[in-house]
């Protein structure tokens, strides 16, 4: 007799999985490893996946995706061709990299409200972060292993925003409507890796401190309006 595989099983093996490829990194991380952390044999996990690079992939795919997936995919998955989740990895990034405030800020839009303005762009930096938690989490841990997606992740995505920040900064500085800084890339960074701690590593530290997500939030936006914003 064939036995059913449960209904949710695409999911466990996504959150199984994205728990050990954040533990150990992409090279460490071997299927037995997933077997365990899912409760199967290693035999059984191939009949959800046909490889490590199908497993990334999925996770890649689905690790920030609501639950129950929407469209689970087909089991078992298969092997992506050569280069396949880099390139969606690389439109992902693409799609969330810029807050709309910051964009519509950067297009040369009047000034209207300088903490109104940061508010937003902040807020949305957050948001984004952690809508996209387990996602840039993996990328995180697993870039040291996979060269083409440190590039993307920390030379695109990251360095990027800063950039962008910095120029916004800078912009926003000149018209003196926010505090001067000895450094706008440096101050970039900052806003950056704060609002990427409290959205996003928080939640793997080993000795986390209790609070909700809307209190952090609120927290950082807070924190860094009262910090560059004059008045």
């Amino acid at each position: 007799m064939t036995r059913r595989v449960p209904d949710d099983r695409v999911e466990q093996l996504v959150e199984a999985a994205a728990r050990v490829f954040i533990e150990q990194g992409y090279a460490r991380t071997q299927m037995a490893d997933v077997a365990a952390a899912l409760g199967v044999a290693k035999g059984t996990l191939y009949l959800y996946v046909e490889s490590k690079e199908a497993l990334f992939d999925l996770v890649a795919r689905y690790a920030d995706a609501p639950r129950p997936f929407e469209r689970a995919p087909k089991l078992p998955v298969g092997t992506p061709k050569r280069g396949t989740t880099v390139k969606y990895v690389r439109e992902r990034l693409a799609q969330a990299q810029v807050p709309p405030t910051l964009a519509k800020a950067l297009s040369g839009a009047r000034v209207g409200d300088a903490r109104v303005e940061l508010e937003s762009i902040v807020g949305e930096l957050y948001d984004t972060l952690a809508a996209n938690r387990w996602g840039i989490k993996l990328l995180d841990r697993s870039a040291r292993d996979y060269p083409e997606l440190a590039a993307l992740w920390f030379d695109g995505a990251r360095d990027g925003l800063i950039e962008l920040l910095a120029r916004y900064l800078e912009d926003r500085t000149r018209r003196k409507v926010l505090r001067p800084l000895p450094d706008a890339t440096i101050t970039a960074r900052l806003l950056i890796e704060t609002a990427v701690f409290w959205a996003v590593h928080r939640h793997w530290d080993s000795h986390p401190q209790a609070v909700e997500e809307a209190v952090a939030k609120e927290t950082v936006v807070r924190f860094v309006v009262g910090a560059l914003v004059k008045g």
